[in-house]
């Protein structure tokens, strides 16, 4: 395989790992004293570095190739969740508020405060498990793919070699050093991605005949509930259900706005990463849809739609921008992988190890967050050959498939335990724990289908949106049946973790917190994915 960068690609590529590398250096030298600077960069990181940082810990490479390959294949119901915008806002406006005031590190820390350890100790292991399925091996293999197409070395080579790369300076750095690099990610991405937007446009012969070339089938965010793929209902509904349970309770992204030191700046932060979100549509989806526009035209062919945006940079980019294009989608690789890895460490550390051996000195804990890392890209890279299974073989579908299937229980917990003060720890446990089952059932289900008939095959082929809608109302049913038939929880014991035990000294802090341009803001946020939800009809 031949790679498609010339001499000058070749020194903008090494350019950009130079500026890496010494971003990285930088924030090493200033040196972790403790888990709080470590896991949560001290506590001290501004509203615009949380926001990047939010952004690029979403935007792998998985979701780089992976988007580009379904708006390639299906157009453009996919950007329902791009819209998801608003849900980052409900985490900066519900769910922020009380992850302060609890204090918590994690998010496994937060329900053990606000229910007991056995929801914690579930959600710790859960989340470790999730993010071996759908986080690392999804960014690895995307990883391959496209260093692979852009660099011309194998597959593996190519994974590996980047994951090593990003390691590296992640177990050494921590979370300052994702934070940072990923601010300086965010911009090489979004500014190589806006490059071949704007140039496929123009060899496409501009947007309104991309429309008539595409076809308005692909333009079309909402397609009929009968639609086995792509169901407004579920893109809708399913999608928000998913969307609460990412950006709202993942550690993944909450972990970014913890690393602000008030509530203010937290929820800034998730207001700039929720316009941000708007972005891959144009800069990601858009580009899909144009390859499929210059496939029907001739001007380029691919065999498989994940080699979509790799091939586009092959076909549009000048000498040079594919260099910068190309640290771009590494970028967007090595963000995901730091981010993961440093989650993991922290999940691993704060709720495993130190609460089964919480003497542990401050310094001998950073070491074991950093063996916990390692051991999750080894499992990480075994997922691989099984995750090709699941989702139809596009890599969007595959993620968001099995995202649909493990978010619902716990969008549900969370959600009803901030709402209502009545739910228990029986109830979250027991609610949990049947959402895993189902998700369990359903992931084997689809690996088994081609030998199930009748009802089996039926709950095996059900749309995976639609599956996320029914599993959330039977987990909420579970839920509010269990608290009722159970006693209440000690609301002494919960203060400040859900409404109704808010103190007044609670509600004037949260009052003290809000700036009318973080409201105007959001305002206008969410009338610019109205008014996209309603341009792209069919």
């Amino acid at each position: 395989m031949n790679t498609i960068l010339e001499t000058l690609d070749w020194w903008v590529l090494g350019l950009y790992f130079a500026a890496l590398i010494a971003v990285a250096i930088w924030v090493v030298l200033q040196k972790n004293k403790n888990t709080e600077d470590y896991f949560l960069a001290g506590r001290n990181v501004g509203w615009f570095v949380i926001g990047a940082s939010i952004f690029a810990s979403n935007i792998g490479s998985e979701h780089v190739v992976g988007l580009a390959g379904t708006g390639a294949e299906s157009g453009m119901p996919m950007a329902h969740y791009e819209l998801h915008a608003w849900i980052v806002l409900l985490l900066g406006w519900l769910f922020l508020p009380f992850y302060f005031r609890s204090n918590a590190f994690t998010m496994p820390e937060f329900l053990e405060k606000r229910f007991d350890s056995k929801s914690r100790w579930f959600l710790s292991i859960f989340s470790l498990l999730g993010y071996v399925i759908t986080k690392v091996s999804v960014t690895i293999y995307a990883g391959g793919i496209v260093v692979a197409e852009l660099l011309g070395i194998p597959f593996w080579y190519g994974a590996i070699g980047i994951v090593v790369f990003t390691g590296v300076y992640t177990v050494i750095g921590g979370m300052k050093a994702v934070i940072y690099t990923e601010t300086l990610q965010t911009v090489i991405l979004i500014l190589g991605s806006v490059i071949i937007t704007y140039l496929g446009l123009q060899e496409v012969g501009g947007w309104d005949n991309l429309k008539t070339v595409a076809g308005s089938e692909h333009f079309n965010m909402w397609r009929p509930i009968s639609d086995s793929d792509f169901p407004w209902t579920g893109m809708l509904f399913g999608g928000t259900i998913v969307g609460i349970w990412y950006w709202c309770t993942d550690q993944y992204i909450v972990q970014r706005t913890l690393a602000a030191n008030n509530i203010k700046i937290g929820r800034r932060g998730a207001i700039f990463g929720a316009y941000l979100k708007i972005l891959p549509i144009f800069i990601f989806l858009i580009p899909g849809v144009i390859a499929f526009a210059l496939a029907k035209q001739g001007v380029i062919s691919y065999e498989k739609n994940d080699e979509v945006f790799p091939v586009l940079v092959k076909t549009l980019l000048p000498v040079g921008l594919k260099g910068l294009v190309a640290g771009g989608l590494m970028a967007a690789l090595m963000s995901s992988l730091a981010s993961v890895f440093n989650s993991c460490s922290t999940i691993f550390t704060i709720d495993i190890y130190k609460k089964l051996k919480p003497l542990t000195h401050e310094k001998k804990l950073l070491n074991i967050g950093k063996i916990a890392t390692v051991i999750v890209v080894i499992l990480g890279i075994i997922w691989i050959p099984i995750m090709e299974k699941i989702g139809g073989g596009t890599l969007y579908k595959y993620l968001q498939s099995v995202q649909s299937y493990i978010a619902p229980p716990i969008t549900a917990v969370f959600l009803l335990g901030i709402i209502w003060k009545r739910v228990n720890s029986k109830a979250a446990i027991v609610t949990l724990f049947s959402g895993l089952v189902v998700a369990v059932l359903r992931i084997m289900a689809e690996i088994y289908q081609a030998s199930l008939s009748g009802i089996l095959l039926d709950f095996a082929t059900i749309n995976f949106a639609h599956m996320a809608i029914f599993m959330f109302l039977l987990s909420m049913i579970i839920c509010v049946s269990v608290s009722l038939a159970t006693n209440p929880p000690d609301y002494a014991a919960i203060s400040g973790l859900s409404f109704g035990t808010l103190s007044k000294e609670d509600k004037k802090l949260n009052k003290d917190s809000i700036d009318v341009i973080d409201i105007i803001l959001s305002l206008l946020l969410i009338i610019a994915v109205v008014a996209i939800l309603t341009y792209f009809v069919g």
